[in-house]
């Protein structure tokens, strides 16, 4: 039986229904255009959105001072943050916090009624607010039907639609068969979320890049690739989080800071730091130290394991460069916003708790609102017969074949590649090498070989395609960048390297090759290079 085909139109086509993409549908449709938002799972329910616990609010009426906050994140973030889009994410996050209010979502209040602000130990000045009852991505589904928008949810969008230079929508297909969906809109959005391996553990699993890779096959740059993200989590219960008094809910804070939370080494010495932040996990296994254990006061004790994020950077780090601050990219008629969108807020560290979110709801209005203004005055998109032709091939191209290979194996054989600590974590070149040869191979042979039996295993083989694309981009940015900053550490260069490496990683597809290449930070934006490098950064890191 052929697969059907839908084809629908629309003003302002939002991929992704999280935080961002529901932030970017509802402020579009105020501007009065007709927005539909697409979901490869379910609005409300799906992505990283719906297991955050805190939003990050900057408020200069309860005392928050701006260049401390920008302090914080610059010296943290090691000096490689986007200086605009910090600002503008502090700048603009008490509006978007006052518009959750309004559409119902709440926030933890202390004993006497008021606003329950946090405050830890390596988050000060920067502080969030404490999510009450976490329903918010619930809220979010909620307020965009409401607005007007309409929303299709388990339906996997595969390539950007282009037609003479530009974004003119999408195509994909539903979960539960090989129906297609052609979208066609005079604007996309893209908020597809991070990038990630499948990792035992965090709520990742459905996010495979998919937003990154179908922008960078339309030629869009791509950014902050080899800033892991570090988080943990428990080798009892790895779909859980982090926190063994927890297992399995956002965090809850008492008295201003996060409960304490003891590491303990295989040698029964504390580990150094907060266990995530500058992959002290990963340092102790490389040094023999582990299993480590994280203990809370009460005694609840678990072994603890890095890695839960696996194939993800620092949130606000990778996704499509943006553009302008409006959240352009350098494709017309496609935006992006939240974890698809490389703003680079905070750094090579994530460095304050609560701008993860504060972020997405900023750049998602910011892109809601400028997207609906271009589709306004762009014209009916017109889509070429033969580029469709072209990829529904593409798409269908592994319900044709008989044999070849299954996307549970290869994405098996790519996590064993790229997951190890001491491949994207700990990294030296040999290693990144050659685990680039495995990777490049499963571009080039596996991958054009992917078979797909059901529907099910078709959304598999797209997603395992989009996911050797991101290891591929991981591993050539961690090889370009010839230095240790935040997040990523390479033994064989242990030092921050200023003023060379004061610079942004961009990757873009060049004659069929991924061209990996530097941009150099605005010079005013350095930190001041007189003063002795212990006094710039900090933090030590092994081998210094």
């Amino acid at each position: 039986m052929m697969p059907s085909e839908k084809v629908v139109e629309t003003d302002v086509l939002v991929i992704g229904g999280g935080m961002a993409g529901c932030f970017a549908a509802i402020k579009a449709k105020e501007q009065g255009v007709d927005v539909t938002l697409v979901d490869k799972g379910y609005t409300g329910k799906s992505g990283q959105s719906p297991f955050a616990g805190s939003y990050m609010v900057f408020n200069p009426e309860w005392g928050d001072d701006l260049d401390a906050w920008m302090n914080q994140v610059t010296t943290v973030g090691e000096y490689v943050n986007n200086r605009v889009w910090t600002e503008m994410a502090f700048k603009d996050s008490y509006a978007r916090y006052n518009d959750l209010v309004s559409w119902g979502v709440e926030f933890t209040k202390d004993e006497n009624g008021e606003l329950f602000r946090m405050e830890g130990d390596i988050l000060r000045p920067c502080r969030g607010v404490s999510m009450g009852p976490i329903k918010h991505a619930e809220i979010l589904r909620k307020q965009a039907i409401k607005s007007g928008v309409k929303i299709i949810d388990r339906i996997m969008v595969i390539e950007l639609l282009k037609q003479d230079g530009r974004v003119v929508g999408a195509i994909g297909i539903a979960m539960e068969s090989n129906d297609l969906h052609i979208f066609k809109a005079k604007a996309t959005i893209m908020c597809a979320g991070a990038g990630g391996f499948k990792p035992a553990g965090w709520p990742i699993s459905a996010l495979t890049a998919d937003g990154d890779t179908m922008a960078y096959r339309a030629g869009a740059e791509i950014t902050g690739k080899e800033f892991v993200d570090p988080h943990g989590t428990s080798a009892e219960h790895p779909a859980y989080l982090i926190y063994p008094n927890r297992p399995g809910h956002p965090l809850r804070f008492k008295g201003g800071r996060p409960p304490k939370r003891t590491m303990i080494n295989a040698e029964g010495n504390e580990v150094p730091g907060i266990g995530t932040l500058f992959l002290e996990l990963e340092f102790e296994a490389h040094a023999g130290r582990a299993p480590i254990y994280g203990e809370t006061p009460d005694g609840k004790k678990s072994v603890v394991i890095g890695g839960a994020a696996s194939g993800m950077s620092v949130h606000k780090a990778e996704g499509i460069w943006p553009a302008d601050t409006d959240c352009t990219t350098s494709l017309p008629g496609l935006y992006a916003a939240g974890d698809s969108l490389g703003t680079m807020q905070m750094g090579a560290v994530y460095g304050a708790g609560g701008c993860a979110l504060a972020g997405a709801s900023v750049t998602g209005t910011r892109a809601g609102v400028a997207a609906a203004e271009y589709a306004k005055q762009a014209a009916k998109p017109s889509i070429d017969d033969k580029e469709l032709a072209r990829l529904k091939e593409i798409i269908f191209a592994p319900t044709e074949r008989k044999g070849g290979f299954s996307p549970r194996w290869v994405t098996q054989v790519l996590q064993n590649t790229v997951i190890p600590y001491f491949v994207l974590y700990i990294k030296k070149e040999d290693r990144l090498q050659a685990a680039l040869t495995i990777v490049e191979f499963l571009r080039d042979h596996t991958a054009p070989m992917l078979f797909a039996h059901d529907p099910h295993e078709l959304r598999l083989a797209h997603e395992t395609k989009n996911m050797i694309l991101n290891a591929e981009m991981r591993l050539r940015a961690s090889l370009l960048r010839t230095e240790s900053r935040g997040c990523h550490y390479r033994e064989d260069y242990p030092r921050r390297d200023d003023p060379n490496w004061l610079a942004w990683v961009l990757l873009k597809e060049e004659n069929g090759r991924m061209k990996a290449f530097k941009k150099p930070v605005p010079k005013e934006w350095w930190p001041d290079l007189s003063k002795p490098y212990e006094e710039r950064y900090p933090n030590r890191l092994p081998g210094e």
